[in-house]
């Protein structure tokens, strides 16, 4: 008997007051302990996920509505417009037009006047919606962009996933914060622009086919349509589409793991029908882009078409897309013959320097950020564990950065947004570097990285690191998009309303803006004499970098007194 209640006392839930059993002889506080803090690592993680993104939504948000439209925007808002009232492919051919219907989306949404009866140029049809059919310029803007910055968070999950599937959740963070604090994400994500749509679209075909090492038949064709994406937003994706053919053949090689020589053989096989796949879902997927437009495919160009010659001409005649794209082709090719002036520390020059983007980069991305970058390229490579990556994020990067460096359009890092993305991924493994300082390094980084990053804000088209002076000195090195693109007339508008009302205004403004719809009163000083131009000089930065004659005449003789937006400089004559 007494054996028997002493039983039945040991036995779990038989007290009789109703409480929890008592612990388990064998769980341990450590081991309850270390239970506890699994428990809050699976809510902590996502939390922080969404803080990252939160911030970054905040400031692409805030920045998209502070900016007054940049150069190329107008003229995508309208082609997008000209999508949904017109069904017409016959204004902006030289891109396709799978990122204006991204932007069409929130145009939609925003509902303009639209006068289907204008007739005039890709340029001045953008300036005609925005400031002469009786729009809000402000509104129509922001709804145009927002498509873009939702992409651009979406972005940001794919940068986690996979550097979470390389490193685990916690390098998948660091990923993150770099991607969310990355200067130029933020302010090219914050535009109607097609630069880092493409980006985002290529990385996650990528991921999709490191996915696809595992389960081919399912992520293989993903990638394909990823892929497809890019290339129906911008033609400049197109070196990638045989890079990523050899990545998904390598996946489908990984997947199967061949044992025997008939079986190596079955699987090259297998591996050519994955590339043939990626090609064929992505002329697939341009083809729709085109279709969802016009499904009659009408197409006269608004632009003159230029007739290219050679193996470039050879080479678009053999491509299996429409006629439209191919059009389009023959006008980037003679956007490429153009004799473009280009800017860099202090040298103004026609044509291009192969190694301008490299050095573009080296000034406009934050120093703890180029430090985890190279990091990340040693680790990917260093680390056998991590070898397999390697050509998944290195050679897809190298192969757009040198196909962007070959480009006669010296104008801005926007060209190579792609390196910040996938390079982030790669700067997740620096801890795996048997380094004894390494993971506290990557934290430190990181943090610096932040710092930076939120000390430009709400300027980031004019960020430069601290090495380089900051924001306020990108002008002198860089022009264009990588400071200056029409982003501040709203911001010089309420500055000469707050600090100089009254006094004569003399502008040379580089923008797609209407300075006159913002209130600004203005005389060209190019078109006057010298000794006539007294009061307020204001010069865009990338006008005050390509000043030669009467205009370098003017900025020479008078004192700079402010600046606006690190973009915009005002004088005093």
């Amino acid at each position: 008997m007494m054996a028997r209640e002493q039983h039945s006392v040991l036995e779990p839930g038989t007290l009789g007051d109703g409480g929890p059993p008592p612990p388990r002889a064998t769980e341990s506080r450590p081991a309850r302990l270390h239970a506890g803090l699994r428990r809050h690592r699976r809510w902590l993680l996502p939390v922080l996920v969404v803080v990252l993104l939160a911030q970054m939504a905040a400031v692409m948000v805030t920045t998209a509505v502070e900016q007054t439209p940049t150069i190329d925007e107008p003229v995508y808002v309208a082609t997008a417009t000209m999508y949904l009232r017109e069904h017409t492919l016959d204004h902006n051919p030289e891109h396709p037009p799978l990122g204006k219907l991204v932007i069409a989306a929130g145009i939609a949404l925003a509902d303009p006047h639209f006068d289907a009866n204008y007739r005039g140029d890709q340029g001045e049809l953008g300036r005609h919606l925005l400031y002469e059919s009786g729009n809000d310029p402000w509104r129509l803007m922001f709804w145009a962009r927002l498509p873009v910055i939702v992409l651009t968070l979406l972005f940001g999950l794919v940068v986690f996933a996979f550097a979470r599937e390389l490193m685990g959740a916690a390098r998948g963070l660091v990923a993150l914060a770099l991607y969310t604090f990355s200067p130029d994400v933020v302010a090219h994500g914050s535009l109607a622009t097609l630069d880092v749509p493409q980006a985002g679209f290529l990385l996650t075909s990528v991921w999709l086919l490191w996915r696809a090492r595992r389960r081919p038949f399912l992520y293989v064709p993903l990638a394909g349509a990823a892929l497809g994406a890019a290339v129906a937003t911008k033609m400049s994706a197109l070196p990638a589409v045989p890079v990523l053919m050899l990545l998904a053949a390598l996946s489908v090689w990984s997947a199967c793991r061949p044992a025997d020589r008939a079986a190596r053989r079955r699987v090259v096989l297998l591996g050519a029908a994955g590339a043939a796949v990626v090609a064929l879902v992505t002329v697939a997927v341009v083809w729709a882009s085109y279709l969802a437009v016009d499904p009659r495919l009408r197409f006269t160009s608004t632009e003159p078409v230029p007739t290219v010659h050679g193996l470039r001409g050879q080479i678009v005649g053999l491509l299996p897309f429409p006629r439209a794209f191919l059009d389009g082709m023959r006008i980037q090719f003679g956007l490429e013959d153009y004799p473009w002036q280009g800017f860099l520390f202090g040298h103004l020059y026609t044509g291009s320097h192969w190694y301008y983007l490299p050095v573009a980069l080296l000034v406009k991305t934050p120093l703890g950020m180029i430090a985890l970058w190279a990091a990340g390229a040693v680790a990917v490579v260093a680390v056998r564990r991590l070898r397999p990556s390697a050509p998944y994020l290195l050679l897809p990067t190298a192969v757009l950065l040198g196909a962007a460096m070959d480009g006669s359009r010296d104008f801005g890092t926007r060209y190579a947004i792609f390196v910040p993305m996938f390079l982030a991924v790669a700067a997740a493994c620096v801890p795996a570097l048997r380094w004894r300082w390494a993971a506290l390094s990557t934290g430190v980084l990181v943090a610096f990285v932040a710092v930076s990053s939120l000390r430009t804000f709400p300027y980031y088209l004019p960020y430069s690191n601290e090495a380089f002076g900051g924001p306020s000195k990108t002008y002198l090195r860089l022009h264009d998009s990588n400071v200056d693109w029409g982003q501040d007339l709203g911001r010089l508008a309420d500055r000469l309303r707050e600090r100089y009302a009254g006094e004569r205004i003399w502008l040379v403004y580089k923008g797609s803006g209407v300075p006159s719809y913002y209130g600004i009163e203005s005389s060209d000083p190019r078109t006057a004499g010298l000794r006539d131009v007294h009061g307020l000089l204001v010069v865009s930065d990338t006008s005050i970098d390509k000043a030669t004659g009467k205009l370098a005449e003017l900025i020479d003789s008078s004192r700079p007194i402010d600046q606006v937006g690190h973009s915009i400089t005002i004088y005093r004559r």
